[in-house]
Formats: C-alpha cells, structure tokens, sequence
C-alpha cells in the first residue's frame, strides 16, 4: 500500500514542508487553513484548500470534528499532523485511527504511552537508559517538599503530562516549592489534563542532545545521529545543530543504542526523536521520547542527505524504510536558527502585524524554512516562529561563519523578530568554543547583550 491523498492538519511552515514532501513523492493533498491563515503562503503549494473555522485553534486545527469532515468529503486516505496542535495528542489520534484513515506518525498507544512522563521513565528503565533519580507521581506539597529533600537540591518540578518545558521550574532550595507546585499542576490541568507532578534531579550545567530515529512497520529501525539543542529560552529551542560539539564516535554509539533499545520496547514506528541530558562528565540520561517530526530536524537532513519527512510518508503507507543503517554516512556540520516575531526590547512578548518585507537568505548551502511572505499578518493566535534559517558546510567554523553571513542577509519588516538576537549568539565566545548547556543563553547570553 502507498498513500494517494493526504491531508495536512497544520499552517505555516511545517505545513509548506509537508506539501512539498508529498509533492515530491506523487501524492495529492489538501491543505487545511483558519480565516486567519486564508492567504497564507503555504495553502498555495497544495491541491486543495479547505477553510476550517475561526482564527482561534479550537475552532481551526484543534477542530477534529471539522478535520474529519474535510478529510472524508476530499477523498484523503491519511493525515499528517507537522508538529504541534494534536500531534502529540493520543485521543485525537486514536479518534483518526477508529475512522480508518492513516494517521502519518506512531500509533496513538506510542504516543499515549510516551506522552507521560513517569511512564516513559519506567520503559526507560526496562530499555536499560540511564535516568536521572526522581520521584514517582507527588501526591501533595508536603510530600514534594519531603521528597525534594531527599533528592537534594536543585530539583526540577515537571509535570507529567504535556511537554514544552510548559509548567517545569528549577529550584535551588525549598523557597518557592510551594507556589512551583501549585501552577505546576494547574498548568498541567488546562493545558494536558492531568495535574500529576514529579520530581527530578536538575543536572547543572548539563546539554540538551536528542537522537534522531526511524522506523518501519518491518523490522527496520535506524538512528540518523544527534542534535545539540541546548540554546533554549524559556525551555524552548532556539539554536540546533548536529553534530553535537560534546558527542564523539564512542558517545554517539552509546546514545543512539540506548535510543533504539527504547524504541524496541514499545514498537516504535515513523520518525521519533529521543532526548537526553547530556552532563559535563560525559554521562547521559533519558529526557522524553518527542513521536512527532521535530522542528529542528533540517539539520540533520543536511547533513545525512535523507529526508525524514517523505521517509514519514513511505513508512505509513506500508512500505520499508528507503535506507538502512549503513547509508547513513552524516558529513560536515548544519546549524539552524528559529526566528521569531518577538520584541526582544520587550523581554521577547510576542510582535504582530503585516509583514510589509521578508528577503530571505540564499547562497551555497543555505536553506530557509519560512510561513510567511510580504503581506502576511502575524497573529495573536499562533505560535510566534516565522521560519527557520539553516545552513550546512564542511566544519562547524566555517557553519558558524555561513550563519552569521545568512542571518546578516536575513530582512523582515513589519515586526520585531530575534534576528539581531541571533546575531550576536552565534558570534558569541562560548557558542563558537562549543561550550554550551541549557541554561546558557537565559543566564549569561541574554543578560549579556541586554548589559545586565
């Protein structure tokens, strides 16, 4: 079996992205859009365009309802989620599967089962991946406070559901435990429904470094090698590269076995990334199991040369993967940089408005990943990021020089973006020695260009 029409439950970006890759592979698609998004760029690359509702997401891409209704009125066999919206949701899911359609992802008990957090600790630690200490489920504020105790700070409060650094704080003692208890699990209420919290050991100066994967519906699993992820702000990515400064050979094999003995396990299938926390002694230990197509992963597309979203594509219409282990032969080094409609004059608040100019890098090995064109409005109602700015070359200096050369060539106008932000990141001492962790641009990068 191979796919015939598919459908692409997402907008800007990520929703381009998956157009062309079915364009590419001979399949039909319908784009999907809100009122907000109907003259986005991405609704030109498709078939069909279908409106689904208001600008808010539960009247558009969180509108199951409505996307099944479009699904089966335009003949679509399956439906790729992007990322983001119900790509990580396992009821929605489940609903996609129980109406017969393709759901372009693993399967709903995957995504269930690695959406908690404690659960997937547990299969970590049937899969032999080293963890960090933590806590079961915390039953109250003073069961936190005993159990932080006992761990020792600094601790990490999460919630167990739900992902995005959304509702997780680091505490170095016990003041404040109580007020990151408590919005840990209201947050974890409205935004995942489940207020279950842990505990966890908070690994200082540690790196963000994911294991990209893929597998197939016959046997065959693979590691496309790893990422380095560990400029965030506000526990989101902003700056991805592979391969990681920290990770050699040895380190590399280690991680990636540990990676695909987890996804063993539970029978993975499709593409699914699995993150670690990387210490400065050189140990490792199990974050998450992200069941979606990352946003970071061109990086690894530029250097491997294999496109992870059409390898989505032949996987969930039955087919085996394209490659196996030995034609992975990653060369040189990739850098992204996500840019968003943020004011950074504003302690990074959201900039909307009509993008009135956008020129977009070009060059020897540069790629831009963007939703947006001249005339496009920015929304309060979505995700800030505009695009992404990803350029490959043989060595990470000479990656590091192409960056700085694309993102000076970057131009948009309209809204204030973190462009100049970028700048002066990847320009900085620490990024090009490679000496990063996750909380390095919160603590001493942007305190540094604000002159704090």
């Amino acid at each position: 079996m191979s796919l015939k029409k598919v459908l692409v439950a997402n907008r800007g970006e990520i929703a381009a992205r998956v157009l062309r890759a079915c364009r590419e592979s001979g399949i039909a698609t319908v784009a999907v859009c809100s009122e907000a998004d109907r003259d986005s760029p991405y609704t030109r690359l498709a078939d069909e365009v279908r409106d689904l509702g208001g600008a808010k997401v539960t009247e558009s891409y969180l509108n199951l309802d409505r996307i099944l209704e479009v699904a089966s009125a335009t003949g679509c066999d399956a439906i790729h989620p992007g990322y983001g919206f119900f790509a990580e949701n396992a009821k929605l899911v489940r609903r996609i599967e129980e109406t017969g359609l393709t759901f372009i992802g693993p399967s709903s008990a995957s995504i269930a089962l690695m959406g908690d957090k404690l659960a997937a600790r547990r299969v970590a630690a049937d899969a032999r991946v080293p963890l960090l200490p933590g806590t079961e489920a915390v039953e109250s504020l003073d069961d936190a406070s005993r159990l932080a105790d006992k761990l020792g700070y600094p601790v990490i409060l999460k919630p167990a559901a739900g992902g995005g650094g959304i509702g997780m704080t680091i505490l170095h003692n016990p003041a404040g435990l109580e007020r990151a208890y408590t919005a840990a699990a209201r947050l974890g209420q409205a935004m995942f429904g489940s207020g279950t919290v842990y505990l966890e050991t908070f690994l200082t100066g540690g790196r963000h470094v994911e294991i990209q994967l893929l597998a197939d519906h016959h046997g065959h699993a693979l590691h496309l090698g790893e990422r380095e992820c560990s400029l965030q702000r506000r526990s989101q990515k902003l700056v991805e590269e592979t391969p990681s400064p920290a990770v050699d050979e040895p380190l590399r094999q280690e991680m990636a076995g540990a990676a695909l003995r987890l996804a063993g396990v539970i029978r993975y299938h499709n593409a699914g990334t699995i993150e670690f926390l990387l210490g400065p002694d050189g140990r490792f230990y199990f974050l998450e199991m992200n069941t979606r197509v990352q946003v970071e992963h061109p990086v690894t597309e530029m250097v491997t040369g294999i496109d992870i979203v059409r390898e989505q594509l032949r996987v969930a219409g039955g087919l085996p993967l394209s490659v196996d282990q030995r034609d992975v032969r990653p060369r040189g080094h990739a850098i992204e940089c996500r840019i968003y409609a943020e004011d950074p004059d504003r302690n990074f608040l959201p900039s909307t408005g009509r993008i009135s100019a956008f020129d977009i890098p070009s060059g020897p090995g540069v790629r831009v990943d963007a939703g947006i064109a001249p005339g496009s409005t920015v929304s309060v109602h979505y995700d800030p990021m505009l695009g992404k700015v990803i350029v490959w070359d043989h060595d990470r200096p000479h990656a590091i020089a192409r960056m700085l050369r694309a993102l000076g060539e970057l131009r948009v106008e309209g809204v204030r973006t973190t462009r100049d932000v970028l700048l002066k990141v990847i320009d900085s001492p620490e990024f090009r020695a490679g000496r990063l962790h996750t909380r390095l641009l919160e603590d001493v990068l942007v305190p540094r260009l604000k002159g704090t």
